[in-house]
């Protein structure tokens, strides 16, 4: 003996009922992945994926350095394998269908649960042998996960066409921790069966975490219900706090109920007055001037410099919004539709109150109002797919001021496009000029 010691090391524990594992080598089925190397490389390359560097570097480098894939496990719960193997090893079949099973063991099966396929044996090909039994393992579930695009259509056996039609996916998403986990399994079933990527495009998400940066834990209850949080603040507010943080970078976000608040004081409360202020100001008009509607004609026609800047600077957010989203970038889109409702509310309102109220004369007021209401209703219609409920609140209001919104066609804010930008109503300079004294103002703010 050259030496003897005491090691300490982590022990492995069960994550459901926190008591000890043992680990063991078990002998298991596995699919050729090394020889298909290259070609995964070839086809990740040809995918977009959001953030790119997860793409190239992490995902990549997994493909780079992988190994066959053990897809078999050893438990009760799960989908048969369908391999049906001799008694001494020398003899196996594997099943492709429930018709070819048929036609070997002269089973139908309609239900292919492991306590029904485990009964069927096929006769063996060599004279005076016993039948084959169906080997005991099951599929990793990664390999459900990964069949996902076809089996969710039952292709090849029916919808042959729609499958065809639809993929590879325009576009999935899901956590950073599957890299290793859904977006492998998927490149890997995808690869071996078309030699193509099974997706378009892709964003990672980040990981949501309790306050304190740990894990997220039901037995540990460190985080807040999402239930009371949804009551409590609704479900647009937590749904935009989220899409607003890391999480739609790949980077963690660390929850904080603060945080699902300050959206609803910050953005929300102020949307939503600026919305309910266009209307008070709407059934004014209304008790002295008659009927008021809104043509989308007449927007943009205003020759005020506050409503020349206001109309062009949601131009260019739907500009900017129509880039951004096509390129995937979920994460640059919320921050600038949260500053533009800032300068709605806190600007062009602020500075518009008077002509809003009608002081400056009925054609003026009447501009002020065509204005404020096009840019809510852009904004409703913009915004829809990211605050869902706040927006169509908003849209049926707004749609009875609007004649060309009539039908069931036009019943939802959900069922219309997002509108594109008419850039004859972008005036740069005057944005530019606007812009200017807004940050004076601001900064005046600041010092005072």
């Amino acid at each position: 003996m050259v030496q003897a010691s005491s090691i300490k090391h982590s022990y492995p524990h069960c994550w459901r009922s926190d008591t000890p594992l043992l680990y063991r080598a078990v002998p298991s089925w596995f699919m050729r992945v090394q020889q298909m190397q290259q070609k995964l490389l070839d086809n990740n390359a040809s995918t977009y994926w959001v953030p790119d560097s997860i793409k190239e570097g992490r995902f990549a480098n997994w493909l780079r350095d992988a190994r066959d894939w053990n897809l078999s496990r050893n438990r009760y719960w799960g989908t048969p394998i369908p391999v049906w193997m001799s008694e001494d090893g020398e003899e196996a079949v594997c099943i492709g269908s429930i018709e070819e099973l048929h036609q070997l063991s002269g089973v139908k099966l309609t239900d292919l649960h492991r306590e029904n396929v485990d009964k069927v044996t096929i006769p063996s090909s060599r004279p005076g042998m016993p039948p084959l039994k169906r080997i005991p393992e099951v599929f990793d579930c990664w390999f459900e996960s990964g069949s996902m695009p076809y089996a969710q259509v039952h292709y090849p056996f029916e919808n042959k066409k729609e499958f065809e039609d639809s993929f590879p996916a325009d576009f999935i998403a899901e956590g950073a921790d599957q890299t290793r986990g859904w977006f492998y399994t998927l490149m890997v079933i995808s690869t071996a069966l078309f030699d193509r990527p099974p997706f378009k495009n892709l964003i990672v998400n980040g990981l949501v975490l309790a306050e304190d940066g740990t894990k997220m834990s039901k037995s540990k209850k460190n985080y807040p219900d999402p239930m009371i949080v949804v009551n409590k603040y609704g479900a647009d507010a937590l749904r935009l706090y989220v899409i607003n943080s890391p999480v739609v970078k790949a980077e963690n976000l660390r929850f904080k109920e603060q945080g699902v608040q300050q959206i609803l004081k910050d953005v929300f409360l102020p949307w939503y007055n600026a919305y309910r202020f266009l209307f008070q100001n709407v059934e004014q008009y209304e008790k002295d001037e008659g009927e008021f509607t809104f043509h989308e004609a007449n927007f943009g026609k205003s020759e005020n410099i506050m409503d020349q800047w206001i109309i062009s600077f949601t131009q260019s957010l739907l500009s900017f919004v129509a880039t951004e989203m096509a390129g995937y970038r979920l994460y640059t889109v919320i921050p600038r539709l949260v500053k533009f409702i800032d300068n709605l509310t806190n600007w062009y309102v602020r500075m518009n109150r008077k002509r809003l109220k009608g002081e400056g004369g009925v054609e003026d007021c009447r501009a002020a109002l065509e204005t404020l209401f096009g840019v809510v209703l852009t904004m409703a219609r913009v915004m829809a797919p990211f605050t869902p409920f706040l927006t169509e609140h908003m849209y049926q209001q707004l749609r009875k001021k609007c004649p060309q919104f009539a039908g069931p066609n036009f019943a939802s804010v959900h069922y219309l496009m997002v509108p594109t930008a008419r850039e004859e109503l972008i005036h740069e300079d005057v944005e530019r000029a606007v812009l200017e004294t807004v940050s004076l103002n601001d900064k005046y703010s600041c010092i005072t």
